[in-house]
């Protein structure tokens, strides 16, 4: 996938505020074309309650309530069946969802393993490697439930980038980490999108993943 289009997009609960300073200012909704090029590097920021999960899980077919058109390659996705969206989501577009989509009764590894199984991305010691490097490695066997919000969104990092993708959308992905972990997972997160080409688009409301060169947007 090389490019995602989307037009005329507005959620349909921000139906009737189409002249409002709300998304007269927005660079994204509302606007007649906005296009996500494979290779970009984002950071999408706004106040709480201005879209921005609402945003990313309209991309990832998550969720249909908006106007407007969201176009794969030119294709409008609504128009996919499952089959389509299920090869979507694990060759093309990885997504970090705002509450991780973590299962809190399994292992640290049983977690990221669910991913990793059904894409064969990564070998057991990448993953140790990646666990090493944003400290956790000695959490591998530990429930998920039992972890810190910032172990926690370390983890869902780490399993978000088990996969190979064109696009890597992270909502809010390091809201619980201080700025070194905040270095780390973004390295991490470079390093596996240059390796595929793909572009990088995170949301937050102040604490932004510290990606180098990245464009801001104001949603």
């Amino acid at each position: 996938m090389e490019t995602i289009t989307i037009n005329n997009l507005l959620p349909m609960v921000f139906a009737g505020m189409e002249d409002t300073d709300k998304i007269c200012s927005s660079q994204i909704w509302g606007e007649q074309s906005f296009v996500f090029r494979r290779g970009c590097r984002m950071c999408i920021h706004a106040e709480s309650g201005c879209g921005k999960s609402s945003l990313v899980n309209f991309i990832y077919g998550s969720r249909r309530d908006y106007k407007g058109e969201i176009l794969f390659d030119g294709k409008d996705i609504r128009s996919f069946g499952i089959e389509r969206w299920c090869d979507i989501r694990t060759r093309s577009i990885s997504f970090l969802p705002q509450d991780m989509g973590l299962f809190p009764e399994l292992t640290v590894m049983q977690n990221i393993e669910l991913k990793n199984n059904r894409t064969g991305h990564k070998s057991r010691s990448q993953i140790m490697t990646m666990l090493e490097r944003v400290g956790i490695a000695e959490k591998r066997d530990a429930l998920v439930g039992k972890l810190s919000i910032g172990q926690m969104q370390r983890v869902a990092l780490i399993r978000a980038v088990c996969q190979p993708f064109d696009f890597i959308f992270l909502d809010e992905p390091v809201s619980h980490l201080d700025a070194n972990n905040n270095r780390v997972v973004a390295g991490i997160i470079s390093e596996e999108a240059d390796s595929q080409g793909a572009g990088m688009i995170a949301t937050s409301v102040g604490n932004h993943l510290l990606l180098d060169n990245a464009q801001f947007i104001s949603l």
